[in-house]
């Protein structure tokens, strides 16, 4: 079996799910929100004793992957309506900025012009700015995988380059540096 997908789902309470059989949609609601995920067809989806079980009818290679990856798309379901997922970035360079008016985020970093960058309104985006601090922003969602498409977006604007560190990163995040030129002789 799947290391992964043999692992039951524990839903929390204020969750509930809905599967339905004939197109095996699964939707789950809870206190953030409400997510809907169309699951492979030759799976199924249990609710039995408060928790979640995918199952898969035979061992092929293809059943095998499918059962680990539905598992783990729900379960990121499951804890994105109760919990929440959030990402911060910061903008590491001189004279880098954001700033956000409602759903528009204003990214300045080092082009000759600002980017302006809508986010969806599935995503709620604050940004911060302290003297003499990065500039971070942060972005919150019940959908994992939207606000890391969101995060990939917005980093390629300006990827962190190796030899000073200069773009945008996710907070935390070690950048693996080069040496520059050795000095003149």
């Amino acid at each position: 079996m799947s290391r992964i997908g043999k692992l039951p789902i524990p839903l929390p309470t204020g969750v509930q799910i809905n599967v339905d059989e004939d197109t095996n949609i699964v939707t789950v609601k809870g206190p953030r929100g409400e997510l809907i995920q169309k699951v492979d067809k030759d799976l199924g989806v249990v609710l039995e004793n408060g928790a979640i079980q995918v199952t898969r009818p035979t061992d092929q290679k293809r059943h095998k992957a499918m059962h680990g990856l539905y598992r783990s798309l729900i379960s990121n379901m499951v804890l994105g309506v109760s919990e929440g997922y959030k990402k911060q970035m910061e903008l590491v360079g001189v004279g880098y900025r954001a700033s956000n008016r409602g759903q528009l985020l204003e990214l300045g970093v080092g082009f000759s012009h600002p980017i302006y960058f809508f986010v969806p309104f599935e995503v709620k985006v604050t940004t911060e700015t302290v003297k003499g601090k990065n500039p971070i922003i942060t972005l919150e969602s019940n959908d994992k995988q939207l606000l890391g498409q969101i995060c990939a977006k917005i980093r390629a604007f300006r990827k962190p380059e190796p030899y000073k560190g200069k773009g945008i990163r996710f907070v935390g995040e070690e950048i693996r540096r080069k040496a520059g030129k050795a000095a003149g002789k």
